[in-house]
């Protein structure tokens, strides 16, 4: 531990400029959230085709039904698309964290650190915290959003196969330039307003939930700085953002998969009206669905990045976050 703490003050008094620090932070950030989103990536497949089941009374041939569980869709999709199927969409996926993960980490710490400000004692209150998760995860979902569009239309492609509808695109960018094409660089950002909920109910229950934790069991256990303390922080923190975001997500992944016409919703005019429409066809636990396979995910994904994301850190002299 003071071998790492003189690193740490080693490669900040060596590289003091705040564009290396952001810039290396960011990169950090990517390589967790790589490892994280690639170890969890079937369960979000399962969420996805979960939310979409009993859309507007629909059942679709591949025997997504309104109540189907987690473990019948997941097997589903195995058994009807291979076992590739549970990972479609995964290089958008990807693609996205470059963007949504770097942004969301070096700027929350840079917002933390040096615009809002400690405590005199070094403490960070909770109400800072989640105001910076909040911002920040608003606006790295934002600056995302075309890859999250197109992440959630590869998912759903094994379904369209198995309903007999041609496939709406076969790759990333092909995808990209479709909706481009279609409606404009407005049409890339379809669903942006449920998707900047999400990201930033998500954030506010993850980041400020992992640093206030990490902060809480230190001061008040004897709890050192490692990777139990890791682990117990991020368990929280991924439970907190499960139950803050997925009803958030679901309006999400309605509104970005449904079809569209000259660059405009067949089924929902905006977020409102899919939530409205989704608490009145299935009730208000519909913006549930999918739940358990959420925070499943959510659950390693936070431990997996979190775990990474101190390592990563110490690996290359960065103090802990």
């Amino acid at each position: 531990m003071v071998i790492l703490l003189v690193q740490d003050k080693k490669i900040e008094e060596e590289h003091p400029s705040w564009g290396y620090n952001f810039a290396l932070k960011y990169c950090i950030a990517f390589a967790a959230a790589a490892c994280a989103e690639t170890v969890t990536y079937p369960l979000d497949v399962t969420k996805t085709r979960m939310q979409i089941a009993g859309e507007l009374q629909k059942v679709g041939p591949d025997g997504l039904k309104q109540k189907q569980g987690m473990v019948k869709t997941g097997l589903g999709i195995i058994q009807n698309e291979g076992a590739t199927g549970i990972f479609k969409g995964l290089s958008p996926a990807l693609y996205r964290h470059v963007i949504y993960s770097g942004i969301r980490m070096a700027l929350y710490e840079k917002i933390r650190d040096d615009i809002f400000g400690k405590e005199p004692d070094g403490s960070y209150p909770v109400y800072k915290a989640a105001m910076t998760g909040f911002i920040v995860g608003g606006i790295a979902q934002f600056t995302a959003n075309p890859m999250d569009l197109v992440k959630v239309q590869l998912q759903m492609e094994g379904r369209r196969r198995l309903e007999g509808k041609p496939p709406r695109v076969k790759g990333v960018f092909e995808a990209l330039m479709k909706i481009y094409k279609e409606a404009g660089i407005r049409g890339l950002w379809r669903g942006w307003a449920p998707n900047v909920q999400r990201g930033a109910l998500v954030n506010l229950g993850d980041l400020t939930t992992y640093d206030s934790a990490k902060r809480f069991l230190l001061t008040n256990t004897s709890m050192q700085d490692g990777t139990g303390l890791h682990v117990l922080s991020s368990l929280m923190a991924g439970f907190t953002a499960t139950v803050m975001g997925t009803p958030a997500d679901v309006v999400k992944t309605r509104v970005m998969n449904q079809p569209t016409k000259d660059g405009k919703g067949l089924y929902y005019k905006n977020s409102i009206d899919c939530l409205r429409k989704t608490i009145s066809n299935e009730g208000f636990f519909a913006l549930y669905k999918g739940f358990l396979p959420i925070w499943m995910r959510l659950g390693p994904w936070s431990l997996t990045f979190w775990v990474s994301f101190e390592w990563f850190r110490s690996a290359v002299g960065v103090s802990s976050f």
